[in-house]
């Protein structure tokens, strides 16, 4: 059996969900005992929404200082002294810029092997894969001593319900503050909606919009679906749409459950970012643009007529009253053996 624990990443106190995959993971192999690890004092409020997910036991991780969101070497060494309090195996989180940056000290703390943007774990062999050059190749790596840390690309593992009875523990860390490095303030870009990081829908669109005003005809879509809107890189350096909003090789990496492609022409970059998609659809008048030889369906037209028409046929009262039907699981790694490519 082994001590597995997970970084729960919060924001204004909700549980993000890209976290629940984090901790399904973990929960894989059944003889593994789940740990959470999470800051702050309100543990109680997360305990069902954890426990659904398997974890056995939640650790609440205090210390005699401030806060520490706003110091991240003192927030990596208590999140460190928590898994030698607890013997844990390896360490699990989510592969977001904060995450990425988290693990990453924590690592180098611990003299640990690290691997991030996971997309297949087995953590009874210490064999994990994630992939490289744009995602035209996947690595196998096996992992040598303990413990392992290790950051999942966000929505790869699916939230699976697995309820336990989750003991409450707290971790008192003596640790102060460290004034070296504090964050003062985090400036948002302002874009609105979703976060495109950690969407079950996206919806995204090309150069070819023409213009920022147009990425109106994606967000009243997106508001349907209830899903998060993103850009190409050429909409973006076209001053469409912020970086935030980026998809693919320079910008994020995604992997929602539905991906909508709207004057996309299917670069090796853009593709980086989401070809871990569950269906991906294209929407583009070009009928030899790259974007068809990788996608589930293609639709050849323009989408200044066929997302309006889309938005409209959601819209009709009486016609959808549940949320789009999407697939239960999102395909893992063996995505890049198949047609896709």
């Amino acid at each position: 059996m082994a001590r597995i624990g997970v970084f729960i990443d919060e924001k204004g106190g909700e549980i993000r969900k890209t976290t629940l995959g984090a901790l399904s993971a973990a929960r894989r192999h059944a003889a593994n005992e789940v740990y959470a690890l999470l800051f702050g004092g309100h543990p109680e409020g997360c305990r069902e929404v954890l426990q659904r997910y398997g974890a056995d036991k939640i650790v609440a991780i205090r210390t005699p200082g401030p806060d520490l969101a706003s110091f991240p070497e003192a927030r990596a060494e208590a999140l460190g002294l928590a898994m030698d309090a607890f013997g844990l195996d390896a360490l699990i989180g989510v592969s977001s810029p904060s995450g990425k940056d988290l693990l990453a000290r924590v690592a180098s703390l611990k003299g640990a092997p690290l691997v991030l943007d996971c997309l297949q774990m087995d953590l009874s062999s210490g064999i994990v894969k994630k992939s490289h050059f744009s995602g035209k190749t996947t690595a196998t790596l096996r992992l040598n001593g303990r413990p392992w840390i290790l950051g999942v690309r966000p929505n790869v593992f699916p939230e699976i319900v697995d309820p336990r009875e989750a003991e409450i523990l707290a971790f008192e860390a003596p640790i102060q503050a460290a004034k070296r490095l504090v964050i003062r303030e985090i400036k948002q870009s302002g874009v609105g909606g979703a976060d495109i990081s950690e969407a079950d829908i996206i919806i995204t669109g090309g150069r070819p919009l023409g213009s920022a005003e147009n990425f109106k005809i994606l967000e009243d879509c997106a508001a349907l679906l209830s899903a998060a809107v993103g850009a190409s890189r050429a909409a973006v350096d076209a001053g469409f749409a912020p970086h935030a909003m980026q998809v693919g090789q320079t910008g994020k990496t995604v992997s929602p459950r539905l991906y909508i492609a709207c004057g996309i022409s299917g670069s090796v970059q853009h593709f980086a970012g989401m070809k871990t998609s569950g269906i991906i659809v294209a929407v583009n008048n070009d009928a030899d643009a790259p974007i068809f030889g990788k996608c589930d369906y293609g639709l050849l037209g323009d989408l200044f007529e066929v997302v309006p028409a889309l938005t409209r046929a959601l819209g009709v009262p009486g016609t959808r009253s549940d949320p789009i039907g999407l697939p239960e699981h999102v395909p893992d790694a063996s995505l890049f053996d198949s047609g896709k490519e």
